[in-house]
């Protein structure tokens, strides 16, 4: 494994950590020790901190097309990598490597701002005698995006794109579960041409965390993660310079099948949406409510769908689903489970397969209050409830302190856009399920699944500050 990057990226350099720090990575299918990865301490942080500072006013002050060209050579080479992305993610964190888009994906969302980034543009009045006003668009200076381990590189691509296009300069902090694809993309950051100091690569647990989303001289920060660590991000901002937060967090998030709905193609879509990445993922579809004509049908054909995933080592073609990342979640797995039981009935699965491994699993019977049904569980859980009328099931699924992803499958379009529009959440699936998004359109979450939106037309706006700049002419 000598040959694994694990070196922080500070100034277009790969560099140990200044006081030696490391931790540990271990794969999750089979125990074994990969890595020991350098984590980031104080001095990191600040030798981060003080390049971003040097480099980013030039970078500004580059042409949007000439900050454009250096993002588009960036896409290309991380599809050139993609395999090799998709395989360390595979050791780290158990997703397979087989159908693992993100590196194509995360070089679309480059080429995407990329082309924001050639269109920023203020707004001007001539509503005040004497004056003509402006507004204009400038870049907050440095910033960082602190990533989660489910989707590294996505996760990257969904912040430093957005900010080097509006001419900001990054510090990305890496999950301390998954941190080596992005060790390993970080020697093309310069190799596409960036300059020292405008993307940095840092590793390290919630003390490196801390340290970014309390630093003075950051001025914007955007976490994608646990609700409990964006609430501490929140704090740590108002407690140090009020820093610009954007938040994109937990979610449990409900799919109404209504009566009229091809049963097979719901159901096959709802499997897939709890089983990819083995429901590691934010917009599982976790809560499922159909109607109570189709129900047993409904949670036959979900069983039969779930069969499809085949447990395995992720490096081989044959896997489609991993082990959970860690024992840590896959302890959390087994809590949930064991609630289940508990409080419900086992309709298709329910057991572990082997460490860390767990088969997709659909409960049924489950009180709305359980800990099952209103928690974040991230592993291929779900669970199926019965609903009467259309107003019951939108009271259900808008029970939740959570809005980030919701469903609808039925036949009726005017059904479909009412129920739309009706749900308490900030994407809403119809006669589709998470984890389609696309990058055209915003994303984020209502209630505590986040604040702020990444991606879609305004993507640029969370990481630009407005100016307005009154000028008086005379005779006008």
């Amino acid at each position: 494994m000598s040959t694994i990057e694990t070196r922080l990226y500070i100034n277009n350099t790969y560099t140990a950590a200044k006081a030696g720090d490391t931790f540990p990575i271990f794969n999750p299918f089979d125990g074994s020790h990969v890595a020991d990865v350098c984590s980031a301490g104080e001095d990191d942080v600040e030798a981060a901190v003080i390049a971003a500072e040097r480099a980013q006013q030039k970078w500004a002050a580059l042409a949007g097309t000439e900050r454009a060209a250096i993002m588009r050579r960036f896409a290309e080479l991380l599809r050139q990598h993609a395999r090799m992305i998709a395989e360390l993610d595979a050791q780290v964190m158990g997703r397979p490597a087989q159908g693992n888009t993100e590196g194509a994906g995360s070089a679309a969302i480059f080429d995407y701002y990329a082309g924001l980034g050639e269109h920023v543009h203020g707004t001007s009045s001539l509503l005040t005698p004497g004056f003509i006003n402006v507004s204009i668009k400038q870049p907050f200076g440095v910033t960082v995006g602190i990533i989660p381990w489910n989707f590294p590189l996505g996760s990257f691509a969904f912040k430093a794109a957005p900010a080097v296009a509006a001419g900001n300069a990054i510090i990305i902090k890496t999950s301390e579960k998954a941190p080596l694809s992005l060790a390993y993309i970080s020697e093309y950051i310069e190799k596409a041409g960036f300059p020292p100091g405008i993307i940095q690569i840092l590793h390290g647990a919630g003390k490196t965390g801390q340290l970014l989303s309390e630093h003075m001289r950051v001025r914007k920060i955007s976490f994608t993660g646990s609700t409990q660590t964006g609430r501490a991000i929140l704090i740590a901002s108002a407690k140090s310079n009020m820093k610009n937060v954007t938040l994109e967090l937990g979610g449990k998030s409900p799919t109404i099948i209504f009566d009229d709905a091809d049963i097979d193609k719901a159901a096959s879509s709802c499997a897939f949406s709890i089983g990819f990445n083995s429901g590691q993922v934010c917009i599982a579809s976790s809560r499922l409510y159909v109607h109570e004509q189709i129900h047993d049908r409904f949670v036959q054909a979900l069983g039969q769908a779930m069969i499809q995933f085949r447990h395995g080592d992720p490096l081989d073609a044959g896997t489609t689903m991993g082990p959970q990342a860690d024992k840590a979640q896959s302890t959390t797995v087994a809590k949930y489970m064991g609630v289940g039981k508990e409080d419900g009935v086992v309709a298709h699965g329910g057991q572990s397969t082997k460490e860390n491994f767990f088969e997709p699993t659909i409960f049924t019977d489950i009180p709305h209050s359980s800990r099952l049904n209103r928690e974040e569980v991230f592993g291929p859980v779900v669970v199926v409830h019965r609903f009467v009328d259309e107003d019951e099931a939108i009271k259900l699924c808008n029970e939740s302190e959570y809005g980030l992803y919701a469903a609808v499958f039925t036949r009726n379009v005017d059904r479909a856009l009412r129920v739309a529009k009706r749900l308490e959440s900030g994407s809403v699936g119809v006669n589709c399920n998470s984890p389609m998004t696309a990058n055209d359109l915003p994303f984020g979450g209502w209630k505590m699944s986040g604040m702020g939106r990444e991606n879609g037309p305004n993507g640029l706006a969370p990481w630009l500050e407005d100016k307005s700049m009154y000028i008086k002419v005379n005779g006008i």
